[in-house]
């Protein structure tokens, strides 16, 4: 950590890499760590620490004149020093920063509640300065007279560390991907066109090519011309309004020769490199900008708050076939037929996990 009062020093595990604590939908990864404290430079102050949840929705530049644009979701401080009680259970990762820390470390873990949302950042615009929008977790080791959290506590006593809350794939169900169809008609003439779009199975992991397999049945006088696959991220802000903002994250046009039938697959990747330029696209948290990747699919458990997640995030894939009647008015006489698919995209369960 960066920035480090001379009285405390602060070392978080880092039970995967980047400081990921993964959410297991039953359970999520504790919080493991060990603050060294030299005591004769306190002058008698008491030290905290202090894991919390928020939910920002204005830069942090933005917070003027007594407003601010950021909510605790959820808070929660241990005492440390002098000790209060808080004796957690030492595992490996404490003896290792125990070494590390000396006889002035004191080890602590953080409990994460499982209706708690995942890590979300907004990506910011190029201008943009201070914290990102979106929904974060941090760690925060201070020296303070009592347990405050509206203190005005003092940059050199506070030393502070943004970790990230993710989930992985659930395990593979082996089931069929989504699949979705429509018959559509026009005018003059008496027979339609058949669109049928599928996926192979129903999550695919961040970076993995995407098959859309594609079935046209053409029994108009009409042409086909094309069929566009897109990809749209839509993001649902729900903590404090009904914001609800989509962008599309991948287009990919493909000409075709289909006066009566087609049928192949498209392969299509969404990534985050071919989108850095757009503000307020939502990723997987963000610690640094080249490990992060877009935003994962929210999966809501039964019973959940959805209030309490902040910001709900889903992807699906749209399927346009481009029909024109021909001729010198065939572009201006074009039209869509459309399908839907769902897409989840999240990141795979790793095979193991990093040590300190």
């Amino acid at each position: 950590m960066s920035g480090l009062s001379s009285h405390i020093r602060t070392t978080l595990n880092r039970l995967f890499s980047h400081g990921d604590y993964v959410d297991h939908v039953q359970q999520v990864d504790p919080v493991e760590g060990v603050v060294k404290i030299d005591p004769s430079e306190l002058g008698g102050k008491k030290v905290f620490v202090q894991l919390c949840c928020a939910f920002r929705y204005g830069r942090e530049d933005l917070d003027v004149i007594g407003l601010s644009f950021r909510k605790d979701i959820w808070i929660k401080h241990i005492q440390l020093y002098p000790e209060a009680g808080h004796k957690p259970t030492l595992t490996p990762m404490h003896e290792c920063l125990l070494k590390k820390a000396g006889e002035q470390g004191h080890a602590f873990t953080f409990d994460i509640e499982t209706n708690l949302p995942c890590s979300v950042t907004l990506q910011p615009g190029p201008d943009d300065t201070g914290k990102a929008c979106g929904v974060d977790f941090e760690v925060k080791t201070y020296i303070a007279d009592v347990e405050d959290p509206e203190e005005k506590l003092d940059k050199k006593d506070t030393a502070r560390l943004i970790i990230r809350k993710i989930q992985f794939a659930p395990d593979a169900t082996g089931g069929p991907g989504p699949k979705a169809d429509i018959c559509k008609s026009f005018m003059m003439s008496d027979k339609p066109v058949h669109l049928e779009a599928s996926l192979d199975k129903e999550i695919y992991y961040h970076g993995d090519p995407i098959k859309v397999h594609v079935k046209v049945n053409n029994e108009t006088s009409k042409t086909v011309t094309k069929i566009k696959v897109t990809v749209d991220q839509t993001t649902d802000v729900v903590l404090y309004s009904a914001d609800k903002y989509t962008k599309t994250v991948l287009s990919q046009e493909e000409t075709i020769n289909a006066n009566s039938t087609f049928e192949g697959s498209l392969a299509i990747t969404p990534l985050l490199v071919e989108n850095k330029e757009k503000r307020g696209l939502a990723l997987d948290g963000r610690l640094k900008d080249e490990d992060t990747n877009l935003a994962s699919n929210t999966i809501i458990r039964p019973g959940m708050d959805k209030e309490v997640l902040g910001i709900l995030v889903s992807y699906k894939i749209k399927v346009n076939l481009m029909v024109s009647s021909g001729g010198l008015l065939g572009g201006l006489t074009a039209s869509d037929v459309q399908v839907e698919l769902p897409l989840i995209l999240m990141n795979p369960k790793p095979q193991g996990k990093l040590t300190v």
